[in-house]
């Protein structure tokens, strides 16, 4: 490298790192919302409708424990949430939190048959829906699968975005590196597995694009003349998409230990949910159980979840209506990009708004006409000592499972 162009580079370094130091308004997840029930970490949140009537059947996207759950609504013209609820859909997510303290106990189990379950349950109180759609993202969607094996009468529709189903692949270094981790030391000796060491791994996952492109791309950017107001006005968006991403991708939560572990050998070294032999409270997973309609959503170029993870979800389910949809992206793009919003989202919401009704009551079917013939007619004095009796019909109400107690005792509902 010449002298001068050396010069040039540190010029340019220098005159970005300004621009990153005065960055104003960095805010995430920015779209109206309210919690609507909480219990322990975990919060629900329900997004405000944008349009009068939203579709019936409400939305309850599950994101990964891994990073936070906003990058599906990073800002206005980045936000997956944003797009449904335009596209007139009634959206619901989970929110896990920090995991800390005594929360290094609690399994798989509690999360899908406690935290989610009682979600669930929440969001059908709310809307007066006896089902609803699961939207599971990366992990989530894997979290999504095992919910709807254990309770399809409560899921109208499964869709899984860039979802890990089939661990047995070397195409991608996360899954290399799962098989071959000793969990059960990196468990017993943190408790509360470190997000940092989490997302240290994946950041080596592909480390120039990661941790140096990403910069040298920024840089060259955000070159403008002294007086291009316009330049410098995008330069200030960029700034400000480029720092939320950052932000996002350094906010790691730790780990609940015990889910973490059995996620791992359960999953990436035994690969027992393909194969119907996943255990949560003793009850094994069978994905034939799953029978609503199944949205398969995956990215081309995706560097944490091969697409041989996620395919083999269609063929294990016994869902007739089954879609799969693959995009020319990556695994973060299917959320940022711009493909998300102008094909990825619209494309979902094409496929579930005519799913988002609740089922119609089949019609009866009526019984043939029978030849009338009279019975003999019982003496009066007989009738008189047995009067037919009126007959009683219960009254149809719809009856929740009380609130599963988790490891941690301060759980509490937020009324609406």
């Amino acid at each position: 490298m010449k002298a001068i162009d050396a010069i040039e580079n540190y010029r340019k370094f220098i005159k970005a790192i300004g621009i990153l130091l005065e960055p104003g308004d960095i805010s995430v997840g920015t779209t109206p919302s309210e919690v609507v029930y909480t219990e322990d970490d975990m919060k629900l949140i329900h997004y405000i409708p944008v349009v009068e009537k939203p579709n019936p059947v409400p939305v309850l996207i599950l994101y990964a424990f891994v990073n936070r759950y906003y990058i599906l609504d990073l800002q206005p013209d980045k936000s997956v949430v944003k797009k449904l609820l335009d596209e007139g859909f009634d959206i619901y997510i989970i929110d896990w939190g920090y995991p800390s303290g005594a929360d290094r106990y609690l399994t798989l189990d509690d999360y899908v048959n406690g935290y989610i379950n009682n979600a669930v349950n929440k969001i059908r109180e709310l809307s007066g829906m006896d089902k609803i759609t699961l939207f599971g993202v990366c992990q989530g969607g894997t979290l999504s699968t095992m919910y709807a094996s254990l309770y399809p009468e409560k899921v109208k529709n499964l869709i899984t975005l860039v979802t890990p189903i089939n661990f047995d692949t070397d195409k991608g270094l996360l899954h290399v590196w799962a098989k071959n981790l000793d969990v059960d030391k990196v468990v017993d000796n943190y408790g509360i597995v470190p997000g940092d060491f989490l997302n240290a791994g994946f950041l080596l996952t592909d480390p120039f694009r990661l941790m140096i492109d990403k910069y040298v791309g920024l840089f060259s950017r955000i070159e403008c003349e002294p007086d291009d107001k316009e330049c410098r006005l995008r330069n200030e968006e960029t700034v400000k998409t480029f720092l939320r991403m950052e932000k996002w991708i350094f906010d790691s939560p730790d780990q609940a230990g015990e889910a973490f572990r059995q996620f791992i050998k359960d999953c990436y070294q035994k690969n027992l949910l393909i194969k119907n032999k996943l255990k949560l409270d003793g009850k094994e997973i069978n994905l034939k159980n799953i029978t609503m309609p199944l949205l398969n959503v995956m990215a081309e170029t995706d560097h944490l979840v091969p697409n041989d993870a996620s395919l083999p979800l269609n063929d294990a389910v016994s869902s007739e209506d089954k879609e799969t949809m693959v995009f020319p992206t990556g695994h973060i793009g299917i959320f940022v990009g711009s493909k998300s919003q102008n094909v990825v989202v619209p494309s979902i919401a094409q496929w579930l708004k005519p799913r988002s009704y609740p089922e119609e009551p089949k019609p009866v079917p009526e019984e043939s006409p029978k030849a009338y013939t009279e019975e003999p007619r019982p003496a009066i004095e007989e009738q008189e000592a047995h009067p037919e009796e009126p007959k009683s019909y219960p009254k149809r109400s719809r009856s929740y499972p009380e609130k599963r107690k988790s490891r941690k005792t301060r759980g509490k509902m937020v009324e609406t």
